[in-house]
């Protein structure tokens, strides 16, 4: 049977230690079929078989997104993009020259630096939109927002209030709301009375995402993000169109989740579709270091972050130990020292200790002695470098100043992790972060954005460029324990390709960040094919 499809480049990374260089891949019903030289390509053609020739590009496994949020990040980032906003004038300017939808404001992705030795609070903002304009504005950690009275009032929010996780509706001395809310069931109380668009619209507004991501050269990603109804959005994309992206999905278990819930995440798992799977479970055990939420295993400077999201963590350990005797992968968002500590310590008891079916996100400050535990357990990490540019190399900013000097000197250790022999997933984390992997890659080998003279962040920690590669390609397959699928061109494995017009190996990260894409291939279907 010949060939769907063969697919030539100049040089092609395999991956593979057995073949680690071809220039010539063949693919056949979604597979890997053939690898080899241009030579052997001739033999393999047949009558049918789509010659792409790449010429001087290189062609790598297809990148897949180590943790992004397409379904639940288009709502995220509903509304005005404050990426640009750096002040708190910034910011009154851009709220009062932003849209309304249904007669709301909504914004997202601002900087918590932006409100400078400013406490988050809605009277900065209220005058530049009126009293009776409800507003609801999103901070980048993607766990806190700005509220305004109009909105609070919309919710029925008029004070504090307790719930099964930890979570904040900050508060006046006199009680009364400042709208800042801190964690998802905080943000949901607002969330629920906000407009929304029709699922046709969500449907096409995640396509044209995906194709998006495609165009940047990801062929996959690690969803952390199936509660609404994405299950629902791409089945009705494969309806009628192919999924631009290989979609693992992993639904959220939150506190409170019982033995019923349990039973049914763990029924979910298989789930799947053409180009889609429900692959694992995501648990949160903190926050943020920037909402005082993440557990940390001293106080930040205004003495919080000493608690877990959970209110008794012995409850999140259960349930990780009900998953796993399910069989049942998970992803847990970590981001302070205590609560990597407390990951690790719940898989350390595991029977088996988990067998690395369970991984940890994000993890932005660590010592060494906990950061050992990943390899010597088999967890594998996930973070994303370009976090780090929320900070600054001086410590200046709200997380390091939040930490101190110390442990802001741990931000981000990918090195570290990747120099104990840690799996290292690398992914975007995409609203909070851009999900283009090119420059991801060139962050993680940087450690600042490409094109910039920004001072690097902790710049012992970056990465080799086949370190940052394997990142998005072997380690991300090991992290979902799909290494006999896909991760590298081999025969027999998924058909998930990305070429870029510049070599990833050996191209100065600057440049590389804003490479062509030529080609992007997932499960064996071309979802991209730009210039060269």
């Amino acid at each position: 049977m010949s060939p769907d499809t063969i697919v030539l480049a100049r040089t092609v990374h395999t991956l593979d230690g057995d073949r680690p260089a071809a220039t010539a891949v063949a693919v056949t019903d979604g597979l890997i079929t053939a690898v080899g030289g241009a030579a052997d390509a001739r033999d393999w053609r047949g009558p049918g078989t789509e010659l792409i020739d790449l010429g001087d590009a290189t062609l790598v496994p297809g990148l897949v997104d180590g943790h992004s949020h397409p379904a639940f990040g288009l709502e995220l980032a509903s509304g005005a993009d404050l990426s640009d906003v750096r002040d708190l004038d910034g910011l009154r300017a851009a709220l009062a020259r932003a849209e309304r939808l249904d007669g709301w404001v909504l914004a997202w992705n601002l900087d918590h630096n932006a409100f400078g030795a400013h406490p988050v609070h809605r009277s900065l903002i209220e005058d530049v939109l009126g009293p009776d304009t409800p507003a609801f504005i999103r901070l980048y950690d993607g766990h806190s927002a700005l509220a305004s009275g109009a909105a609070l009032r919309a919710a029925g929010v008029t004070g504090p209030r307790t719930f099964a996780q930890r979570a904040t509706v900050a508060c006046d001395p006199d009680g009364t709301p400042t709208g800042h809310l801190i964690e998802h069931a905080a943000m949901d109380l607002v969330t629920a009375v906000l407009p929304r668009r029709p699922i046709a619209q969500r449907r096409d507004a995640l396509h044209a995402l995906l194709l998006e991501m495609a165009a940047g050269g990801l062929a996959g990603a690690h969803v952390m993000d199936a509660g609404g109804d994405v299950l629902e959005l791409v089945r009705a994309i494969e309806d009628t169109r192919h999924l631009p992206l290989r979609l693992r999905i992993a639904p959220w278990c939150m506190p409170g989740t019982g033995a019923e819930g349990l039973r049914e995440l763990a029924s979910l798992q298989g789930e799947s579709g053409r180009n889609w799977l429900v692959g694992g479970v995501k648990l949160f055990v903190d926050g943020t270091v920037e909402g005082g939420s993440a557990w940390l295993e001293r106080p930040d400077c205004h003495g919080e972050g000493t608690a877990a999201l959970w209110l008794d963590p012995a409850e999140y350990t259960d349930a990780v130990r009900q998953l796993d005797a399910y069989g049942v992968r998970t992803a847990t968002h970590a981001i302070g020292d205590a609560g990597v500590r407390h990951v690790l310590d719940t898989v350390a008891a595991l029977p088996g200790r988990g067998r690395g079916r369970h991984r940890i996100e994000h993890i932005e400050t660590l010592g060494d002695e906990q950061a050992r535990r990943f390899a010597q357990l088999g967890v594998p990490a996930s973070m994303q470098p370009t976090h780090s540019a929320y900070t600054r190399a001086d410590h200046t900013d709200a997380w390091s100043t939040r930490l101190g000097p110390e442990r802001a000197e741990r931000a981000w250790i990918c090195r570290t992790l990747r120099d104990s022999g840690a799996t290292l997933a690398l992914g975007s984390d995409w609203p909070i972060a851009h999900h283009d992997p090119r420059g991801v890659l060139a962050y993680a080998r940087l450690r600042r954005h490409a094109g910039t003279g920004t001072a690097p962040v902790n710049p012992g920690q970056a990465l080799t460029a086949l370190m940052a590669l394997e990142g998005y390609t072997t380690h991300a397959a090991r992290a979902a324990g799909e290494s006999e699928h896909t991760g590298r061109i081999v025969p027999g494995l998924r058909a998930d390709l990305t070429a870029f017009a510049l070599d990833p190996l050996t191209a100065d990260a600057d440049a590389f960040a804003g490479t062509a894409v030529p080609l992007t291939m997932s499960n064996g279907v071309v979802t991209n094919r730009g210039a060269v």
